[in-house]
C-alpha cells in the first residue's frame, strides 16, 4: 500500500489498533457490512436527489466557493468520539452533523446524545447492531423526537432500553427540520459547494482499506461502488488548494486513529464511495 504513494502528502499505512485483526474480523467488529443493502431502499425516496452534472444538458453556473473550507476553523465541530465495539457509526455521524448545524445556526456548540439514537431510534435501526443515516433522519423528522444533550443521556456504547420518557422535560434538545439523502457521484463539485455554503454532512463510505491508515490523503485502493459501503462518517470540510485536493473526514474510531481522529480522501473519483450517499440536514 505504501509503495503506491505518489508524494509526501499521499496516504501512508502502518500499525493501528486494528492491525492484528483479519480482514473479516475488522469488517465485523469495526464496520457495518449490511450498510449498502440498507441504503438501497432510500434510492427512490422523496428526500433522495441524484446529481449528474456530467450528463446534464443544461448549462450550470458553478457556485463560487473558497478553495479551502474547514468547519473546524469555525468552532462548530465537537471532539472526535470512539464508537468502540458498537456498530453505530450511523448514529455518531448523524448526531455530529446535527451538533454542527445547531452551532452554525445558534452560535452554541454542545455534544448531543448518540446513545439516545442507539437506544431509541426505530425505522429499521438496531442500535449497536447496525442502522443507517437516512433511516435515522427519516425517523427523527417524522417522530419529532428531540436529540438531547449528551450529559442528559450519556454514551455507554451498548444497546439498552430507551430512556426518552425519563429524559424528556429535563432539558431541551435539537429537532430535525429537514434533510436530504443525496448521490453526488459524478457531481462532487456540488458536494464541495454544499460543504462550503450549507455545512458539514454525513456520508456512507467503504472503510475496508482503512484498517492500517495512519495519515495523508487516500488516493488509491479504496473501492467506491455502492455495494461496498460499510461505514459512516462526518465530512467537515475540504481543501482544493492542497497538492492533492481532498475532503476532511471526521471518523468515530477515537482520536488515536489517523490524524487525531481525522482522515483525508482525494476529491473527484468517488474514492471510498464518499459520494454515493450523503446527507445534509437543518435543525430547529
Amino acid at each position: 500500500m505504501n509503495s503506491l504513494r505518489s508524494s509526501p502528502e499521499s496516504a501512508f499505512y502502518g500499525l493501528t489498533e486494528f492491525s492484528d485483526m483479519t480482514e473479516d474480523e475488522f469488517r465485523s467488529q469495526a464496520l457495518s457490512p449490511d450498510l449498502a443493502a440498507r441504503g438501497e431502499k432510500h434510492a427512490t425516496a422523496p428526500y433522495h436527489r441524484l446529481h449528474r452534472l456530467k450528463h446534464s444538458n443544461r448549462v450550470r453556473r458553478a457556485t463560487v466557493v473558497p478553495l479551502r473550507f474547514d468547519w473546524r476553523d469555525k468552532g462548530v465541530i465537537t471532539p472526535v468520539r470512539s464508537q468502540g465495539a458498537c456498530g453505530a457509526c450511523w448514529a455518531f455521524s448523524t448526531v455530529e452533523v446535527a451538533e454542527s448545524m445547531f452551532a452554525i445556526q445558534n452560535g452554541t456548540l454542545y455534544p448531543l446524545s448518540v446513545q439516545e439514537m442507539i437506544d431509541c431510534a426505530k425505522n429499521s435501526n438496531f442500535g449497536c447492531e447496525g442502522g443507517d443515516i437516512c433511516s435515522l433522519l427519516s425517523w427523527l423528522l417524522l417522530s419529532k423526537v428531540q436529540i438531547f444533550q449528551e450529559h442528559a443521556y450519556p454514551l455507554t456504547r451498548k444497546t439498552d432500553t430507551c430512556k426518552l420518557e425519563k429524559t424528556a422535560g429535563k432539558i431541551s434538545g435539537v429537532r430535525i427540520k429537514d434533510f436530504t439523502c443525496d448521490s453526488f457521484v459524478d457531481a462532487e463539485d456540488e458536494l464541495v459547494s454544499t460543504l462550503a455554503t450549507h455545512g458539514p454532512v454525513a456520508a456512507a463510505v467503504n472503510a475496508l482499506s482503512w484498517q492500517n491508515y495512519l495519515g495523508g490523503v487516500i488516493q488509491f485502493h479504496c473501492d467506491g461502488s455502492f455495494d461496498s459501503l460499510n461505514h459512516a462518517v462526518q465530512i467537515v470540510g475540504y481543501d482544493k488548494s492542497a497538492k492533492i485536493p481532498h475532503y476532511i473526514i471526521k471518523n468515530s474510531w477515537g482520536s488515536n486513529f489517523g490524524d487525531n481522529g481525522f482522515m483525508y480522501i482525494a476529491i473527484g473519483n468517488n474514492l471510498c464511495g464518499i459520494a454515493n450517499q450523503v446527507s445534509s440536514l437543518d435543525v430547529l
